[in-house]
């Protein structure tokens, strides 16, 4: 028997359904109170370092998941979901030639420079590290934070590895799925 894909009628449909929107969930909510956290650490303090905040908070319970690990799982799993249950919209000659050309060609670009912050980032965390241990003292590493982009503004080393990283996977699996053969909308009807 061929592999075919999900249809609303399957059971499994409903699974990947439900998770992506537990998935969801946990990412509006992360989303939305990494804002207000931020906000407040902008209004105490006039600055503030992306994803800090959010990656020193812990969610359930003490030394439990980060909130940046939430965000990483849910964001992978729900584009895994989404890219089950939403192949109709791309099945067939849905998307073809220049679209198609140009969709590849975005999501490799995606794929090498969201490759190139993870090692980025990588590198410079272990030089943080590194840099500590030479001085003697072991750094806070979750609390390691790059002024990069923009020196006003800089990102929690650990929170930015994780975010490019959940990127790189994401639009790695999108480029494999996009040079694949596609199946019709009639073959999956068989």
């Amino acid at each position: 028997m061929k592999p075919r894909h999900l249809e609303k009628s399957d059971t499994g449909y409903k699974v990947y359904l439900y998770i992506f929107y537990i998935c969801g969930f946990i990412m509006a909510s992360s989303l939305i109170f990494g804002v207000y956290v931020t906000m407040i650490e902008w209004i105490e303090n006039g600055t503030y370092v992306m994803g800090e905040a959010i990656h020193n908070t812990t969610i359930p319970f003490e030394n439990f998941a980060r909130v940046t690990t939430w965000i990483f799982f849910s964001t992978i799993i729900g584009w895994y979901c989404v890219s089950r249950i939403g192949w109709k919209r791309t099945a067939g000659n849905k998307i073809v030639g220049v679209k198609m050309a140009l969709l590849q060609l975005m999501l490799l670009g995606f794929a090498i420079i969201t490759l190139f912050e993870v090692l980025y980032n990588s590198t410079v965390l272990t030089a943080q590290i590194s840099g500590g241990i030479v001085d003697g003292v072991l750094p806070d590493i979750d609390r390691l934070s790059i002024a990069y982009p923009d020196p006003e503004r800089p990102w929690n080393t650990i929170f930015a590895i994780k975010m490019f990283l959940a990127a790189f996977i994401i639009s790695t699996h999108a480029f494999y799925l996009s040079t694949k053969p596609r199946k019709t909308l009639n073959e999956a009807e068989i």
